[in-house]
């Protein structure tokens, strides 16, 4: 049966732009963007928004990209209409697509914008959680990284405060990446505990670079294990090179967890 689709006489647009909001559990997906390597989570959203509308290939163009492993509890992508198909249902597609979707991605809104917004250059705010805990846990291997170690949470607290007085990340890009610049607004940083043995990191921010997430838990860590100073980690931003930060953390622990527009 194909979608209802509700005429629109008084568009001025020869398109309309739609968001969709989602989720995903990416441990199986080589990350958001399509790739001839692996599955990836922009593919399959667009070959079943494709197959349900039936007016040729549909093309997504998410917030960001996450790298392959890497969770989104909230993700936001774009679709382009034509104007003369008429105005879609958001709740009956929400409710068509997700019967098609395969379990570990879920879309729970989707709605008509300007035309002029973009699901990635219209994003004012991105926030991610880095998961951690200290004891063995078999319910949270996949989505949490196991550590073996004691950390200095407040030293740690003290380090990525330090972040706020930085506009440039280069240190934490990933190298030979495209980004065409290094600058970045941190609006949130900071360890909050969850329990006697978990922990989460939460940085936020109007931008991220390639990799910036984990590379900044990676060097925090090292801050927490006292095997780097906070001058030293304050020398590691100035200095802009990935070289001298810590080592990039593993995928699994790092969720998105939202994407904000003004």
């Amino acid at each position: 049966m194909p979608l209802e689709i509700i005429k629109n006489k008084d568009s001025q647009f020869f398109h309309m732009r739609y968001f969709i909001t989602f989720s995903y559990d990416g441990t199986r997906f080589h990350g958001w963007q399509i790739q001839p390597n692996g599955i990836s989570v922009q593919e399959v959203l667009e070959v079943s928004l494709t197959k349900i509308l039936r007016a040729g290939p549909i093309t997504v163009v998410g917030a960001g990209r996450t790298d392959a492993g890497v969770h989104a509890r909230e993700m936001v992508a774009h679709f382009d209409w034509p104007d003369e198909a008429g105005v879609l249902d958001g709740p009956q597609l929400v409710y068509r697509i997700n019967r098609l979707l395969p379990r570990d991605v879920s879309v729970s809104r989707v709605e008509q914008v300007s035309p002029d917004l973009h699901a990635r250059f219209s994003a004012t705010r991105r926030t991610y959680h880095y998961y951690i805990h200290m004891a063995k846990d078999p319910f949270l291997r996949h989505y949490s990284l196991e550590l073996h170690y004691a950390l200095d949470f407040e030293l740690m607290n003290q380090a990525a405060a330090l972040l706020f007085d930085y506009e440039d990340f280069g240190s934490f890009c990933k190298s030979h990446s495209d980004a065409k610049t290094t600058l970045c607004k941190i609006y949130a940083a900071r360890w909050h505990q969850l329990s006697p043995t978990s922990w989460y990191f939460e940085i936020a921010a109007n931008r991220f670079l390639r990799n910036m997430v984990r590379a900044v838990v990676g060097t925090l860590i090292e801050v927490g294990r006292h095997r780097m100073t906070l001058s030293q980690f304050r020398d590691v931003i100035e200095r802009g090179s990935r070289t001298a930060a810590g080592e990039s953390m593993p995928g699994h622990a790092l969720f998105l967890e939202r994407v904000e527009y003004s």
